[in-house]
């Protein structure tokens, strides 16, 4: 039987007003950075130098898709780190925010029911492709979603506390079953990489280091899928790319602002080969209105009033930029159980090769090549 969670997102706008301080307010003595190391180097045993040479006070180390750490160091420090010849370069820390706010229509639309591998017909799952989701968790729990693996980077309780990563989880594999809805790769293995906390926010670092884990991992072929964003920052960029390079598909979402997404990341990484930016459309192929869009888009996929699995076993209807994302990563899926040795970059090109040309233009006047994945 199904169960469906009717979800009413309402939103306050609250102004705070705050006494304007008669003096400037004294510079903070430290911050967070992260420091990206050159490839060559040991990063724990560069780590551990720093903390002793200029007070780092180290949190996470990387040392597979991003050689590097995270630390918070004082202010007067930095540029001593900046010029020790053993770093690439150092940026600061920053936070990273969900960019979320029967057949679901989106899968109809791709015609990924109509695959060879015949999603949605009770048929089977897809059992030899892994996908990661790099986000708020996922409901380990829910009936319709065949969850591994949990593995987190994030504070706060080890289950999605959100329900965004379990919404993006079932766009992507939710089971091929009588109940609830049908992903794009049904019931594929599903691993939850927590780097978002309960409120759908987390630093950038966290996310590096779930990325990290993500390359370290040996299950191949996979995808892995970041409906995640914020301003552009170069080393999650690179993280990204560095996991490409160890056998990992990356769909990422483009950004909900509206605006350019080679201003966001992970967004921005969707120049290299193997990482697929991607915006949204509604039901009538045009690009939502609030959808990001320029040069680093891929690929346009189903974003507007999308309906899938949830936290606490539920379903909610959910549009966003990060809806669209596992269209991809479930569509790139499907290709890999059929052509396991592909590579991140050959699977992007057959993305691209199979979408359809809408006859809508993006907001750049691009021509709009919507997902569709009938012929994997």
């Amino acid at each position: 039987m199904r169960r469906t969670t009717l979800l009413a997102l309402l939103s306050a706008a609250i102004v705070a007003v705050l006494p304007i301080s008669a003096q400037a307010t004294a510079a903070p003595a430290a911050a967070r950075y992260i420091v990206v190391l050159k490839d060559a180097v040991d990063s724990q045993a560069v780590a551990d130098l720093h903390a002793a040479h200029y007070g780092a006070s180290v949190d996470h180390v990387w040392s597979v898709a991003l050689h590097g750490y995270s630390a918070v160091i004082p202010n007067d420090r930095v540029a001593a780190v900046r010029a020790d010849q053993n770093v690439a370069y150092v940026v600061p820390d920053g936070v990273a925010t969900a960019t979320a706010q029967v057949l679901p229509w989106g899968v109809d639309k791709i015609d990924a029911d109509l695959s060879s591998t015949l999603a949605g017909n009770g048929s089977g799952a897809i059992t030899n492709v892994d996908a990661y989701v790099i986000d708020t968790g996922i409901d380990t729990s829910h009936p319709d979603l065949n969850v591994v693996e949990f593995k987190s980077f994030a504070n706060g309780p080890k289950t999605d506390c959100n329900g965004h990563g379990s919404h993006v989880a079932g766009t992507i594999g939710a089971k091929d079953d009588s109940n609830g809805v049908v992903g794009v790769a049904p019931g594929i293995r599903l691993h939850a990489i927590k780097v978002l906390n309960c409120a759908g926010s987390g630093s950038w670092s966290s996310v590096i280091s779930g990325i990290n884990y993500v390359a370290s991992t040996t299950a191949r072929p996979a995808v892995a899928n970041m409906s995640l964003g914020g301003p552009q920052n170069s080393a999650v960029d690179d993280a990204v790319k560095g996991a490409v390079g160890h056998g990992v598909f990356f769909a990422v979402a483009a950004g909900n602002d509206g605006g350019n997404a080679c201003s966001h990341s992970p967004a921005a990484a969707g120049t290299a080969g193997g990482v697929a930016t991607t915006a949204a459309t509604d039901s009538t192929d045009h690009e939502a209105s609030w959808s990001n869009y320029g040069s680093c888009v891929d690929l346009w996929a189903p974003g507007v009033s999308i309906y899938s699995t949830y936290k606490s076993g539920g379903y909610a209807t959910l549009s966003g930029t990060s809806m669209a994302s596992p269209h991809v990563a479930g569509g790139a899926a499907l290709y890999l159980s059929t052509h396991t040795s592909a590579t991140p970059g050959s699977v992007e090109t057959a993305l691209k090769n199979a979408a359809v040309t809408t006859g809508t233009n993006s907001k750049d006047g691009r021509a709009i090549t919507r997902e569709y994945v009938r012929t994997f």
